[in-house]
């Protein structure tokens, strides 16, 4: 999952960007308006938490022109602790969450996960397929209940097609979700990341669908 990380103090975007990327995600960062709505437009981000009070464009502008020109991707907006009237435009806007500063970063990583569920259809913080477990919370996956390890990589693509079980999933779709704006891209790479997974979850739990990409297949509940 991908995220974009907007505030324009230095200290409090190196936090966030630490935490969310510990936590399993890939991170972009914008410390101005016009920078964050540029990606917001070009980039298909998981969800964004976006400061209200930006230099050069104000977050609540930027966040007006992504909802105007159909950007739905979920976004959470920071606001001063005794600002109410921004939470109020800001969910006005189009802003999905709010959570006001300072914060426990726990919340945060909590309120985003919650963010990104919704957006995906997902209620519980647990995703199962089958034998394979994957708890958002603790990013850990379990298969029958045997931790699994996978590298960063392995893990972004895993959490990526459990939230979108039974969809085809392009390899240009996944790069864009798994891989910070910074990194180099390589699509082929997807393939190896593809093969690893499946040499360690069940047989057949990520199917090739030729020409189009990858799909989940979670065995029917019984």
């Amino acid at each position: 999952m991908r995220i974009l990380v907007v505030e324009d103090e230095p200290r409090l975007a190196v936090q966030l960007d630490v935490a969310l990327r510990a936590a399993g995600y890939a991170v972009d960062l914008a410390a101005d308006g016009r920078n964050a709505l540029h990606a917001g437009e070009v980039e298909p981000y998981d969800a964004v938490v976006l400061d209200l009070g930006l230099p050069v464009i104000d977050g609540l502008t930027v966040l007006q022109r992504w909802r105007a020109a159909g950007r739905t991707m979920p976004v959470l907006i920071l606001t001063a602790r005794d600002a109410w009237h921004e939470k109020v435009a800001g969910i006005d806007a189009g802003a999905d969450d709010y959570l006001t500063k300072p914060f426990h970063m726990e919340e945060l990583l909590a309120r985003v996960r919650a963010l990104i569920r919704r957006a995906a259809g997902q209620a519980d913080t647990r995703l199962a397929c089958g034998p394979v477990v994957l708890d958002t919370r603790a990013s850990r996956v379990t298969v029958d209940g045997r931790v699994l390890t996978l590298t960063g990589h392995e893990f972004r693509v895993l959490d990526y097609l459990m939230h979108r079980p039974g969809e085809i999933v392009s390899r240009s779709e996944l790069v864009e979700h798994i891989y910070a704006q910074d990194y180099d891209r390589d699509s082929n790479t997807i393939e190896v990341f593809v093969g690893r997974l499946r040499k360690k979850l069940p047989p057949g739990m990520i199917e090739t669908v030729r020409g189009l990409g990858y799909r989940l297949a979670c065995p029917p509940q019984t």
